[in-house]
């Protein structure tokens, strides 16, 4: 690979690295935009063309035991399962009394039981 070209992709894995490092930050003090999923997905996307990244996200006080666990074992703790169980009941729920069209109350209640379920079949922390 020619050196603009590695250039230009670590630039990519960095650009997407730092987009959800944001979304995390957003997702940290907006409730139901979530954290964790943007900052595994940014440990991975820094892996790729942002070591330092990954080991300051791997090392981060609050975040970094969840973020080990999931890259080690693909763990979700209990109650990381029981938050997210608890916010798709009420997103369903807000679907189901909302005017959206009928095959959004019918589909999006049953990807997120079909998350769920993949969810709550991971190795627990």
């Amino acid at each position: 690979m020619s050196r603009l070209r590695t250039g230009a992709v670590r630039l990519l894995w960095r650009t997407l690295a730092l987009a959800c490092v944001g979304l995390g930050a957003i997702g940290a003090v907006l409730p139901g935009l979530p954290t964790v999923p943007f900052l595994l997905l940014a440990a991975w996307a820094a892996g790729k063309g942002w070591p330092a990244l990954e080991e300051k996200l791997l090392n981060h006080p609050r975040y970094g035991a969840t973020l080990r666990r999931w890259r080690e074992r693909g763990a979700i703790s209990r109650k990381a399962k029981w938050a997210a169980t608890l916010m798709m009941t009420a997103s369903g729920l807000v679907i189901a009394f909302s005017s959206a069209p009928i095959h959004a109350k019918l589909g999006v209640p049953l990807l997120m039981a079909a998350v769920a379920v993949w969810m709550w079949r991971r190795p627990e922390a």
